[in-house]
């Protein structure tokens, strides 16, 4: 991908955070990188166009993560972690993926787009509830909860974390406060403390 085009994609992501989907205009774009219009559809024949790539791209991290977590050599507990940290270091570094995960506007290509995240955000959820029965198997997690109902609470750790971020703008705080809630969930959840 050439540079001006990740720039493009770059600056598109950052309105996008800032203002919300419907703030991804050309002509802010252009303002942003000092261009032209003419100049972006150089790099995207259309609005469309911009919009799939921005899906690729971050769908393109999403599956990236989903397989570097579930392929690691590490017992089934780390990659679980693994799994759950990557996704919120994805969000810290593009924080517009919440706002285009929750948009509600009924124009083709947002409608396009925020169905295929929801593909993506299926198989990570897929790749969490496989990786809870891994765990499960190999005695690091409580046998007595459903591989589901512990991907769903450890994804509510994920959803709650990202709400925050909506609410207080800041998406630096979501590794630590990740990693540190995600410690908390795990031990809730761990084999020691079955009853």
């Amino acid at each position: 991908m050439s540079n001006r085009r990740t720039q493009i994609l770059d600056t598109a992501l950052a309105l996008a955070f800032d203002g919300g989907p419907n703030a991804v205009t050309t002509v802010a774009i252009a303002q942003c990188l000092g261009l032209t219009q003419p100049a972006i559809y150089r790099h995207f024949r259309s609005k469309a166009d911009l919009w799939r790539a921005i899906t690729d791209r971050l769908g393109g991290e999403i599956a990236a993560n989903i397989d570097a977590a579930t392929t690691l050599e590490a017992p089934a507990i780390d990659r679980l972690r693994a799994l759950v940290l990557g996704h919120l270091a994805l969000v810290s570094r593009t924080p517009a993926l919440p706002e285009i995960m929750v948009a509600r506007d009924s124009d083709d290509e947002k409608a396009a787009m925020r169905a295929a995240m929801r593909e993506h955000i299926l198989a990570f959820q897929a790749a969490l509830v496989q990786l809870c029965a891994e765990a499960q198997s190999e005695d690091a997690l409580r046998g007595n909860i459903s591989p589901n109902d512990l991907a769903t609470l450890l994804m509510g750790v994920l959803q709650s974390l990202v709400l925050r971020l909506l609410l207080n703008r800041d998406p630096t705080k979501l590794l630590d406060e990740g990693e540190r809630l995600l410690s908390l969930q795990i031990s809730a959840f761990a084999r020691e403390s079955e009853a």
